[in-house]
């Protein structure tokens, strides 16, 4: 069935929804500025008003990819604060604390199986440094890491001085796992398990180290 012509008022938008849909079902490889246009309806220059050249695009991506996640988690962990909230007077902070990050980092998994093609472009090495657009986004997410880890100071896990070596380490515990679960390494079930077992010894690693 051909793609029906998009309004020039959303055209950019309409492409990067095309580019991620090409990107997760062919790869990167097959990302193509005068393919995007073909299916858009459009002349095979017009996606340069938006982007100049293909690596633009894939910058654009990468930046609506961390937005994307970003949302994601800070939803994730937003049901999880609340539920903890409705048992505040019976629960455990640091029971508490142990669930939102474990719901965070399943929604960084659940982003990792949909997407693997986009989540590698966003952590792909370049040579040049990324333009602002992408490292703000790439930013803001680690910064949600690391609100989630200052959580935890005030439920009492672990001191304010190791939220800083503790988003690292969770953010590189959630990313390893990802990729071990996109990679088909291990199951997806496999990987929950993993994210689970490794808050867990963070968490207790932290206590153990006051």
């Amino acid at each position: 069935m051909p793609h029906r012509p998009f309004h020039h008022g959303n055209l950019r938008a309409a492409l990067l929804e095309r580019a991620e849909a090409v990107l997760r079902e062919r790869g990167l490889d097959a990302l193509s500025l005068r393919e995007l246009a073909r299916e858009a309806g459009v002349s095979h220059g017009a996606p340069r008003s938006h982007f100049p050249d293909r690596g633009a695009l894939l910058d654009a991506l990468a930046e609506r990819g961390f937005l994307r996640l970003d949302e994601e988690i800070r939803q994730a962990a937003g049901r999880a604060a609340s539920r903890a909230a409705a048992r505040a007077a019976t629960g455990d902070a640091q029971d508490d604390h142990a669930r939102t990050l474990h719901a965070a980092a399943s929604a960084y998994l659940g982003f990792a199986v949909r997407e693997p093609a986009l989540l590698d472009l966003m952590f792909a090495t370049k040579t040049d440094e990324p333009p602002e657009p992408v490292r703000a986004a790439a930013g803001r997410l680690f910064g949600t890491m690391s609100g989630l880890m200052d959580a935890g100071v005030a439920a009492g896990a672990y001191p304010a001085s190791d939220v800083g070596r503790l988003t690292l380490l969770l953010s590189a515990t959630v990313q390893g796992v990802s990729a071990l679960v996109t990679s088909r390494r291990i199951p997806a079930d496999q990987g929950e398990a993993l994210l689970g077992d490794g808050i867990a010894l963070l968490l207790s690693g932290a206590a153990a180290g006051r």
